[in-house]
């Protein structure tokens, strides 16, 4: 049995995803790929759903990714191919008070994210806004990740829900279980 290659780093906006898949890539040297560059050209352009499908089908093509998060339009592609998801189940508080913080960081220094995108005062403040994304998005990400970790057809499941627990696993040395390829080999989801 081997490591995980293949990861998926799941959760709802603020919850910290990226920052622990890049965490994650720099600690098991696998390659990560920012879901959002792949999803946003400049000028907060949204890349078609077709294109952005091929994108995610590429990548997870290869032997080693991870990804800071799965869309509907292809979540399907990398639930086939993810040797292990790893589910950020915080609080909603807590990840809209993180969301908030960075929003606001973002806005204070011109921050460039998504391929040379910014957050705006009216980009946050729209119907479109990314905190709006939370408020709405938070109960249907909660079930997902639920649904995924009760799964034992899917891939294994490390659900974290408080920022403790993730805390102390990252102390361990952030231990990934075993994969025993490509069927899975019977591994259920971990809680």
């Amino acid at each position: 049995m081997t490591a995980p290659a293949r990861i998926l780093v799941e959760g709802i906006h603020g919850s910290g995803k990226s920052t622990l898949a890049a965490h994650l890539a720099q600690r098991f040297g696998l390659p990560w790929y920012p879901v959002d560059d792949l999803l946003w050209e400049p000028g907060w352009v949204e890349v078609p759903v077709a294109e952005q499908r091929r994108r995610i089908e590429a990548i997870c093509r290869r032997d080693s990714w991870i990804l800071d998060g799965a869309y509907h339009g292809w979540r399907d592609v990398v639930l086939g191919r993810a040797d292990l998801v790893i589910g950020l189940d915080l609080p909603r508080g807590v990840s809209f008070r993180r969301l908030l913080r960075r929003t606001v960081r973002r806005l204070a220094g011109g921050e460039l994210i998504c391929n040379g995108n910014r957050e705006t005062l009216r980009s946050v403040l729209s119907r479109d806004s990314i905190l709006v994304w939370h408020l709405t998005g938070f109960g249907r990400a909660r079930r997902r990740l639920r649904a995924w970790a009760a799964d034992p057809a899917g891939p294994p499941v490390l659900l974290f829900g408080d920022q403790a627990a993730l805390d102390a696993w990252l102390a361990r040395g952030a231990p990934l279980p075993p994969h025993a390829g490509p069927d899975r080999g019977g591994l259920r989801p971990l809680t």
